[in-house]
C-alpha cells in the first residue's frame, strides 16, 4: 500500500472518510514538524516546549538530514514539512540553509516556523534560493514582546514582517494563539488578514492548550473552536463555511477559504458539492503556493480532466463573479486568495486516543512520526533518547559522542530555566 492508501484506511477505520476528507485523498499527512533546535529567544507563557528544551544541544546535521529522508519515506514526494523548533533561525544561517535545500533535494515541501525576531530579508532571500517554499511568522500576545501589550499593537510588527518578505517567492502565513485575553481581539485580527490578502495567503488560529513549559495553565472556558470560527466571520465580513472540507480529525482542525476584492471577503466554499467534486478532480494536482497564478494554472490544467466537473466550476463562477461585482469593479478585476484554519491542541492530560489516530499533524521524531499533541505531551521521552549516528550514540545534553547510549543529567539554570521553572 502506499502512503495515501494506507491514511485512507485510517480515515475509513475512524469513520472519518467522506468526499469532503483531504487526508487520504489530497494527501496521505498534512505536515510534519522537523524541529531543528529545541532552543528559543521568547518565553511564551504558551510555550509547548519543555523544561529541559533550553538545556539540550542542536540536532547535528546528520540526523536531521535522516529525519528528511525518513519524512520522504513515510509520506511521500510533496509532503509539507515545517522546518521549525525552538526557533530555527537560532541555528547558523549556513545550517539551516542546508537543512532547506536537503529538504527541497528530498522532493518535499518545506516552510520556517518562526517568530521573526531574526528572519531577516537577507536570511529569507538565502533559504528561498535554497528552495524554501513559505515562511509561517509566529506573533500574537502570549510571547510577551516588549511594547506589544496587545493584538492590535502587534499588527505593527506584522506589517514589519510582510514587509521582509513581500516581494520573495515564498508563501507568507501567520500563526496565533487564541487565549482568554486575546479571544475579544481575534475579528479585528481576522480583519487585518483580509486587508493585507496581497501578501498574507493562510491565517491560522491555534487554542491554547495546557501543555508544555507554559505558564497559562487551563484554557478559558470561552475558548472554542465554535467561538473563534465566529470571530473569524465576524472580522472577516463574510459567512464563512468551516464544514465543507475536512482536514483529518474536525475537532482538532478547521479550514476556510475566502475570496477577497476591493477590501470584502465572500465564501469560496459556498456549494458543498462542487467543493466535494473539486477536491476529486484536483486531487493529484501539486499546488505552487509561493507563485499563485501559477497555482491557479495548474488547478485549472487538473480540471480539465474532467469537463463536466469544470463545467460547473465556470458556472459557480459566473454566479459568484455576479454577486462581487461592485467590488470585482472597484478592484480592477483583482481577487485575492485567503485562508483561515482553526487548530485545536489537546491539553497533555487529556489526550484523545481517536484524535491522536487520526492526527494530521506530526512531529519527526528520533523513532519515527508522532502525533504533535502526543509529542508536546512527553517531549522529554523522545528529545533525551541518544541519537544513533555512525560514530555512536550522540547525547542531546552534553553534545558528545558514546559508544553506549548515554545522557548527561538535565540542569537547569537562571539561564536555561523557562516557564514554569522560571516562574518557580
Amino acid at each position: 500500500m502506499t502512503p495515501l492508501d494506507h491514511a485512507r484506511a485510517r480515515m475509513r477505520e475512524l469513520g472519518l472518510w467522506s468526499p469532503r476528507q483531504q487526508m487520504g485523498r489530497r494527501w496521505p499527512m498534512g505536515c510534519v514538524a522537523l524541529e531543528v533546535t529545541q532552543r528559543c529567544n521568547l518565553d511564551c507563557t504558551a510555550c509547548y516546549l519543555s523544561e529541559s528544551s533550553e538545556a539540550l544541544r542542536d540536532l547535528p546535521l546528520q540526523e536531521v538530514f535522516r529525519r528528511i529522508d525518513a519524512i520522504r519515506d513515510w509520506y511521500g514526494p510533496g509532503t509539507d514539512v515545517q522546518v521549525t523548533g525552538g526557533e530555527p533561525t537560532l541555528r547558523p544561517a549556513g545550517e539551516l540553509e542546508e537543512i532547506v535545500r536537503r529538504t527541497r533535494q528530498a522532493g518535499l515541501r518545506s516552510t520556517l516556523f518562526t517568530n521573526g525576531v531574526r528572519a531577516g530579508r537577507a536570511l529569507l532571500a538565502r533559504l528561498a534560493t535554497a528552495g524554501l517554499e513559505g515562511v509561517a511568522f509566529h506573533v500574537d500576545t502570549t510571547q510577551q514582546r516588549k511594547g506589544f501589550a496587545t493584538e492590535a499593537a502587534l499588527n505593527a510588527l506584522r506589517e514589519e514582517y510582510l514587509g521582509r518578505a513581500r516581494g520573495l517567492p515564498l508563501a507568507v502565513y501567520f500563526n496565533t494563539t487564541v487565549h482568554g485575553a486575546n479571544l475579544g481581539e481575534i475579528p479585528a485580527l481576522a480583519r487585518f488578514f483580509v486587508e493585507n490578502c496581497d501578501a498574507v495567503g493562510f491565517a491560522s488560529f491555534q487554542l491554547h492548550a495546557d501543555t508544555g513549559r507554559g505558564v497559562l495553565g487551563s484554557r478559558a472556558t470561552e475558548v472554542s473552536i465554535g467561538r473563534v470560527i465566529e470571530a473569524i466571520r465576524l472580522g472577516a465580513g463574510a459567512p464563512l463555511d468551516f464544514d465543507a472540507i475536512d482536514v483529518g480529525h474536525s475537532h482538532c482542525n478547521r479550514y476556510a477559504l475566502a475570496l477577497v476584492a476591493n477590501g470584502r471577503a465572500y465564501d469560496a466554499l459556498d456549494e458543498r458539492s462542487l467543493v466535494e467534486s473539486l477536491l476529486e478532480a484536483s486531487a493529484g494536482a501539486r499546488l505552487d503556493r509561493a507563485h499563485r497564478r501559477r497555482a491557479a494554472a495548474q488547478f485549472a490544467t487538473a480540471l480539465m480532466r474532467h469537463p463536466a466537473t469544470l463545467a460547473r466550476a465556470l458556472q459557480w463562477a459566473a454566479r459568484k463573479a455576479w454577486s462581487m461585482r461592485r467590488d470585482l469593479v472597484a478592484a480592477r478585476g483583482r481577487v485575492r486568495k485567503l485562508s483561515f484554519f482553526v487548530h485545536n491542541f489537546m491539553d497533555a492530560c487529556a489526550l484523545d486516543p481517536e484524535r491522536l489516530a487520526g492526527c494530521s499533524f506530526m512531529v519527526a521524531s528520533g523513532e519515527g512520526p508522532v502525533s504533535m499533541c502526543e509529542h508536546n505531551a512527553r517531549r522529554d521521552d523522545y528529545l533525551l533518547r541518544p541519537a544513533l549516528l555512525p560514530g555512536g550514540f550522540w547525547d542531546p545534553v552534553s553534545g558528545r559522542m558514546h559508544a553506549r547510549p548515554t545522557v548527561q543529567p538535565v540542569r537547569l539554570t537562571r539561564k536555561n530555566a523557562r516557564g514554569w521553572a522560571r516562574a518557580a
